[in-house]
């Protein structure tokens, strides 16, 4: 099992921990993962402690429109759909372009995919100045919007190598500079898209000012060295799993 399949199956187990989705789907989830059996009752057991009943809870599509029509006060920039040169596909983004943009930010969706709420993300970014590009790191399976339900993304994200990420990650940078000349150029990521914001910072992408990975895990043997990046790391104050990686992150700026 790679780092981001146990980090995506891990996810699958605190969801049914938080009373989120039900055991069943739980089940489910883990087994278009490649986690079955004795591995995914383990797993389970592992994170039942808390574990709530996930009956009358909202569905993930009504919790994505609250957050979306919630989170800001201001109206969010319009986005539009884009597509552009990748490395072996054209990729496929939410762009949002500010008035007057004063930089540039890559934004990198959680493991639901690009959905309506990261598209709005893109849009409030840009209401406050800074251009954006909300990439989709399922373009080549034809977007997120090919797949019937967010467990189905998750298990195809977890089938693609990391170093097609970053792939993406730096061809989207580069789209950006083409979009925004001169400006400064920034990259932000949540949950999942906060690692693989790590991801790209550790393959010496030099073209970033700054990064924000939001509660992603630092990946194993993690080098900084080649990012001439500003980083803010933000992690939630009880998550033990994720900011288990909190010394290595650390370590690895330091040592940039």
């Amino acid at each position: 099992m790679t780092e981001i399949q146990r980090y995506l199956s891990e996810e699958v187990a605190e969801d049914l921990a938080d009373g989120i989705i039900t055991r069943r789907e739980a089940v489910r989830r883990l087994g278009l993962l490649g986690v079955t059996g004795a591995a995914a009752t383990g797993l389970l057991a592992t994170f039942a402690t808390g574990t709530a009943a996930a009956a009358g809870s909202e569905s993930p599509a009504d919790q994505d429109s609250k957050r979306a029509a919630s989170e800001t006060s201001w109206a969010p920039v319009a986005r539009e759909s884009i597509t552009f040169a990748g490395p072996r596909v054209p990729l496929m983004a939410a762009w949002a372009a500010a008035a007057k943009p004063r930089g540039g930010v890559l934004v990198i969706h959680e493991n639901r995919g690009l959905t309506e709420h990261i598209r709005t993300v893109a849009g409030r970014l840009a209401a406050s100045g800074y251009s954006a590009l909300a990439l989709d790191l399922l373009s080549e399976e034809g977007g997120t919007g090919a797949f019937p339900g967010e467990a189905e993304v998750a298990a195809a994200l977890a089938q693609i190598p990391p170093e097609r990420f970053v792939a993406d990650m730096k061809a989207s940078v580069t789209e950006l500079k083409r979009r925004l000349r001169g400006k400064k150029l920034a990259a932000i990521g949540f949950c999942f898209g906060g690692a693989m914001v790590w991801r790209l910072l550790a393959a010496g992408e030099p073209r970033l000012a700054a990064a924000a990975p939001f509660y992603g895990p630092f990946p194993e043997g993690g080098n900084l060295e080649g990012s001439r990046a500003a980083v803010l790391g933000v992690y939630g104050g009880l998550d033990s799993r994720v900011n288990a990686t909190l010394p290595a992150a650390k370590a690895a700026l330091e040592a940039a």
